[in-house]
């Protein structure tokens, strides 16, 4: 799309509406005034007129002037400082909004994680509408959403209300709001031009649960944490990227939708961290007409499961190879990355009712949800009772010296503390690893697993070892940035 004014797509269809309720399209071309050619009279008279007809369109600026007046003061400036060993202090900036907690106790500023990364609550400058600044008293972090909720105490803050991003469709109109370079309380018009985004690449940061609102209301650098507002004043989003070949704002920035960002604020609150559920299964990231027609569907929809991982939810409710899970909790499933999004925000130990497309029919499924973490524990160290013989460590890893994470890495990678991952030191010429990984790499998932350390990287490697090839994300420095990358380990490599 080319560079337009902010005004003249999103509102075009507001102001043609308002002009013709106005009457300002029926004005004759004939009857333009020219000031020159006529006498004060005939002069005073066209600007009567014009202010008579011009009425609407007063009344639409002045609805967002309200809109924007009511939530510009709980919109807040962020800087954050940190130190980073041989760079020195490294700042960071973006916006928030002020919120109360659920039970309507204690009032927190919610903005983006990587906004405030790495930062202590001291170094952490929070600028109030009214000029005051003042430090969070705490700061909780969810890296899969790339959430933080900062708590503070001050006297008279104005918290700003949520909106049901449920209830949001495309079209409506919104206002994003934050200081985008800096410039504090600016404010710019949109609408909602799509739901439910997917599988964006969000920089060196890997956000797990993706279901972004997009908007064309302009956004650029330093909007990250501001809110998206609805016409009401409320919250119905947390801006947090951009798509854009020159840094800058070219129509198309998302959201994280306010009902996703209340759930992930109360977990925080209430747990320190987000409990997630698990399912327990593999799924077909390449599920397409082709795969969908084979298996009798007439259209490519659901998530089709290509494993069913031993002593999870899915195998106690019996799910099987070649399923295609259709509906989630009385969801429709759009697709794997949907279903994951949909099962890791679901609280662990819930019975859910799922219906799977099996054999040329719909199938009804119960499954009671495991907890997330512990599947990761289980999968990494093989049980005394599993049957299995301990994993050796040296035939799936040979060749390669690895390290766990430390102090230097993470700030090396700009990883939050509780990241995990472990680093490549060392690549043996004669390496099943040669040209798969190279040194200074950072290994973060196996077949979408997190591995934190060399006995983890080995136990996942061998439970995919009957896999065409094991995905690999690692992250990779290039350019002094911090760059993800997906690389393949072909089976014939661990045989």
């Amino acid at each position: 799309m080319s560079k337009l004014t902010k005004w003249t797509v999103p509102a075009s269809m507001f102001f043609l509406g308002c002009l013709a309720g106005g009457g300002l399209l029926s004005i004759p071309v004939m009857n333009a005034v020219r000031a020159s050619a006529v006498d004060k009279a005939a002069l005073e008279e066209a600007y009567e007129d014009l202010n008579k007809k011009v009425t609407a369109l007063q009344e639409g600026s002045s609805l967002l002037a309200r809109v924007a007046h009511l939530a510009t003061p709980s919109v807040v400036h962020i800087e954050s400082r940190r130190n980073v060993p041989n760079k020195g202090v490294v700042e960071e900036t973006g916006s928030g909004v002020l919120v109360s907690g659920s039970d309507g106790k204690g009032i927190y500023v919610v903005t983006n994680r990587h906004v405030i990364d790495g930062a202590i609550p001291g170094n952490i400058s929070i600028s109030l509408f009214d000029g005051r600044v003042i430090n969070p008293d705490d700061i909780r972090a969810d890296r899969d959403t790339d959430l933080a909720v900062l708590r503070v105490n001050a006297p008279n803050l104005s918290p700003a209300r949520w909106a049901d991003s449920d209830k949001v469709d495309i079209g409506h109109m919104v206002l994003a709001v934050g200081s985008p370079f800096g410039l504090s309380q600016s404010v710019t018009f949109g609408i909602i031009s799509a739901k439910g985004r997917r599988k964006l690449k969000l920089g060196t940061t890997a956000v797990l649960n993706q279901d972004f609102l997009q908007t064309d209301a302009a956004i650029n650098p330093g909007n990250s944490g501001g809110p998206l507002i609805d016409l009401q004043g409320r919250i119905i989003g947390i801006n947090t990227a951009i798509a854009s070949s020159s840094g800058g704002n070219e129509g198309i920035g998302f959201s994280i939708p306010s009902n996703l960002v209340r759930r992930v604020m109360d977990q925080l609150l209430e747990f320190g961290v987000v409990q997630r559920a698990y399912l327990g299964v593999r799924l077909d990231p390449a599920f397409d007409l082709r795969s969908a027609n084979r298996l009798k569907l007439d259209r490519v929809g659901g998530a089709r499961v290509t494993e069913v991982y031993p002593n999870t939810a899915a195998s106690k409710a019996n799910l099987l190879y070649d399923d295609v899970i259709l509906s989630f909790d009385g969801v429709d499933v759009e697709d794997e990355n949907h279903l994951i999004n949909l099962v890791s925000l679901t609280p662990f130990g819930k019975k859910v009712r799922m219906v799977v497309w099996r054999g040329g029919n719909k199938v009804p499924v119960l499954v009671q949800l495991g907890d997330r973490a512990e599947m990761r524990e289980q999968s990494a160290v093989p049980t005394p009772d599993s049957g299995t013989s301990p994993v050796r460590t040296t035939s799936l890893t040979s060749g390669l010296r690895l390290k766990p994470l430390d102090f230097q890495v993470r700030e090396t990678h700009r990883l939050p503390a509780r990241a995990g991952g472990i680093l490549v030191n060392e690549v043996a010429i004669d390496s099943i690893w040669q040209g798969i990984v190279e040194v200074g790499d950072l290994i973060v998932e196996v077949d979408q697993w997190p591995v934190a350390s060399e006995s983890e990287l080995a136990s996942v490697l061998k439970a995919g070892q009957a896999l065409p090839a094991i995905p690999i994300r690692l992250m990779r420095l290039e350019g002094g940035k911090s760059v993800e990358h997906v690389v393949q380990l072909p089976q014939s490599k661990l045989q």
